[in-house]
């Protein structure tokens, strides 16, 4: 059963349609409550312009939807695998194409606010549709053929559903929040920086300061300033290309020291330092906003609060409450273990059988280096050629070729301009020149030119982005599992999840996790030997985990 829901702009009321049997479209003046209704009996499909847009009220109001398809998250698909990569994907863009009229920009989201700031400490914002019911359902009618018209239908309907899931996901985590404890994150940074100072950066720093100035011999330089501390190595006789941690180690200098811990803890105290922590957390929790999809992998990003960057010292804040754990899993080596599955490579997929992939390939091919054997593969996804990597390259070639050819043949795609695409369709975005082309300005480094750097790029591609996309169905598989239960979804890092649960379910939901690992392997790759093995930690502190 599928319904179309458009809420009105109050973000109350709304519109409910049937996709079938002929019942008339009718509004409601409580959306929430006719949600829920239906929910109840038959658990629909919901069909809506936006989930980010329409489900942040229907929890407001204590709903929750077990489906959806979300019609913007499905056009920037679609648009994607035809090679329109980045044009406007919301509804009202999507039916001016259709009727072949001018196609409006979407309409820009405002940046997410920390919460308790600004108008979201009086108001809680709605954004309600802009679109009649009858366009909704003309846009999704119109997705419906397309989607059908793709070829391997079966694996793009579940590329859409994946990410409408994430969709609902994401908006239920921000929800809940990360449970984070305000008094630890300041005991952490008072270890760390020293107490913080009513004017200017806390104490350490600014030792820091004084250690790098004596170490070049000058007043007043701000190690802050990559552009300032380049000057001060040229002025000492040593020439850097930029002030990244790896260019610095290989300089010998006395300021090196204190200039990497300088800006290790500078990171910490403008990003994660007591501003971010009075911004970001409230009641016990750090909410801020995900975005799925939000980049061109498919892998997640946040809008806010540095959610899917939080350094590991950090974490020490993240406590779970009195009497709950988090379930932390993590999945290793998960891309070579995609390598193996998606290019059918019989012998890896037997390597990839067991739970130290490196091992077993370093047992089978590389005279028991575990070390060169994960070097051949890293190498062979990402593009390195130089150095170590050239002779693990030649093994890999020529004892796993039908692996070693399936990245290759991505890259001379990419070189040539040509498009690629992740086991279920997420197609990589065209090449910066045809962006520009048809009237879009990526960033260079989204999407670069025909040439060996697009190749590098569309190698991993194929994998990175069919990597995410194992970890997203595990998503939707576990919420499901964890339906009707008090354990809450939390986190999600690219190929790690952390539930909050309380301590006598823990045993359970890492039952759940491992079962929904074993599910997104054979949803996505039928019956194949690879495995998804998880590192699963039951813990009472976030740092804790393995």
């Amino acid at each position: 059963m599928l319904v179309a829901a458009v809420l009105d702009p109050d973000g109350r009321g709304g519109t409910l349609a049937e996709l079938s049997g002929g019942v008339r479209p009718r509004h409601v003046a409580d959306l929430p409550a006719a949600v829920r209704d239906r929910e109840d009996s038959d658990q629909p499909r919901w069909v809506w312009s936006s989930t980010a847009g329409i489900y942040p009220a229907l929890l407001r109001a204590g709903v929750r939807v077990a489906r959806c398809h979300d019609l913007e998250l499905t056009e920037a698909l679609l648009s994607g695998h035809a090679g329109r990569w980045g044009e406007p994907r919301g509804v009202a863009a999507a039916l001016a194409r259709l009727r072949g009229l001018p196609v409006p920009p979407d309409r820009l989201r405002p940046e997410a606010e920390p919460p308790g700031f600004a108008q979201g400490a009086l108001f809680e914002s709605v954004q309600g549709d802009s679109v009649g019911i009858d366009d909704l359902i003309a846009v999704y009618e119109d997705q419906a053929r397309r989607i059908a018209a793709v070829e391997s239908a079966g694996r793009f309907r579940m590329l859409v559903a994946a990410e409408s899931a994430g969709a609902l996901i994401a908006v239920e985590m921000g929800r809940a929040g990360l449970p984070w404890r305000a008094d630890v994150h300041d005991e952490l940074l008072r270890e760390l920086l020293g107490a913080p100072q009513p004017v200017g950066p806390p104490r350490r720093l600014a030792e820091l300061t004084a250690e790098v100035n004596a170490a070049f011999g000058t007043r007043g330089l701000h190690p802050d300033s990559p552009a300032e501390v380049i000057r001060a190595f040229h002025k000492a006789g040593i020439d850097v290309p930029n002030t990244r941690r790896w260019v610095l180690q290989q300089v010998d200098h006395p300021a090196v020291a204190p200039l990497l811990e300088f800006k290790e803890l500078y990171r910490i105290w403008t990003a994660h330092g007591w501003a971010w922590c009075d911004a970001w957390v409230r009641d016990g929790r750090f909410r801020p906003e995900y975005v799925p999809g939000g980049v061109v992998s498919g892998r997640w990003a946040a809008r806010g609060g540095g959610a899917l960057q939080v350094p590991k010292v950090v974490r020490r804040g993240v406590i779970a409450d009195p009497g709950w754990r988090f379930v932390v899993a993590d999945a290793g080596q998960l891309e070579p273990r995609v390598l193996a599955a998606v290019s059918g490579d019989a012998r890896l997929a037997r390597a990839a059988a067991e739970g130290d992939l490196y091992a077993a390939l370093a047992t089978d091919s590389f005279g028991g280096d575990r070390g060169k054997a994960k070097i051949s593969l890293i190498s062979a996804m990402y593009g390195q050629t130089g150095g170590d990597a050239a002779p693990a390259l030649a093994v890999l070639r020529r004892h796993y070729p039908t692996a070693f050819e399936y990245v290759e043949a991505a890259a001379r795609t990419g070189e040539a301009g040509g498009l690629v695409r992740s086991w279920l369709g997420r197609t990589c975005p065209p090449s910066a020149s045809a962006l520009r082309d048809a009237g879009l300005d990526p960033p260079d480094e989204v999407a670069p030119p025909p040439g060996r750097a697009r190749g590098r790029f569309t190698r991993n591609f194929v994998i990175q982005a069919t990597a995410a996309e194992w970890a997203l169905v595990l998503l939707a598989t576990l919420r499901t599992a964890l339906q009707g239960t008090p354990a809450e979804l939390v986190l999600f890092v690219h190929d790690e999840v952390v539930v909050h649960c309380p301590a006598e379910q823990a045993e359970s939901v890492v039952a759940a996790v491992q079962e929904s690992a074993l599910s997104a392997g054979r949803l996505l790759f039928g019956a194949t030997t690879v495995r998804f093995p998880l590192d699963v930690s039951v813990v009472g502190a976030y740092a804790d985990a393995k």
